[in-house]
């Protein structure tokens, strides 16, 4: 790879990531801001069934947000990630410590998410998240609906 590929990688990642990282500072709906506005966005959480478009994606992930509270993230582990001039993607484990539901303790909670963005008049914005608490081995049986 040439140096001047690595630094725009590296440079587009730094931006990505810095968007995504600080949209979501404790309040989990914020990451909604990050999306692209239109029927292309898609979000697919651990708690919702997936939704395609602006506004289910924006409703979906502010219901979301109403399950948790008093807490957030406390780290991210990147597993995959790749950079080009307007698209980009991650896979990573996401940690946090907040209040579940209606528990008054605080809990860890672990997700794999991939998330896809695309970057719209130089802001990077959210094309898809997939998000879900898989994040060791489980056997095959395990996915089988009861």
């Amino acid at each position: 790879m040439h140096n001047w590929l690595h630094w725009t990688s590296t440079r587009q990642w730094s931006d990505i990531t810095q968007r995504w990282t600080s949209s979501r500072g404790g309040t989990l709906s914020r990451s909604s801001r990050c999306f692209r506005i239109g029927m292309t966005c898609s979000l697919a959480n651990p708690v919702s069934p997936a939704v395609r478009g602006w506004k289910p994606v924006s409703d979906t992930a502010e219901l979301a947000a109403t399950q948790y509270r008093d807490g957030g993230a406390t780290g991210f582990e990147i597993i995959s990630k790749y950079v080009t001039p307007d698209l980009a993607y991650i896979v990573e484990v996401e940690r946090y410590e907040m209040k579940v539901g209606r528990r008054d303790e605080i809990t860890p909670r672990t997700l794999r998410a991939t998330i896809i963005f695309r970057r719209e008049e130089g802001v990077w914005k959210v094309l898809h998240r997939h998000a879900d608490p898989i994040t060791s081995y489980r056997p095959a049986e395990s996915v089988i609906q009861k």
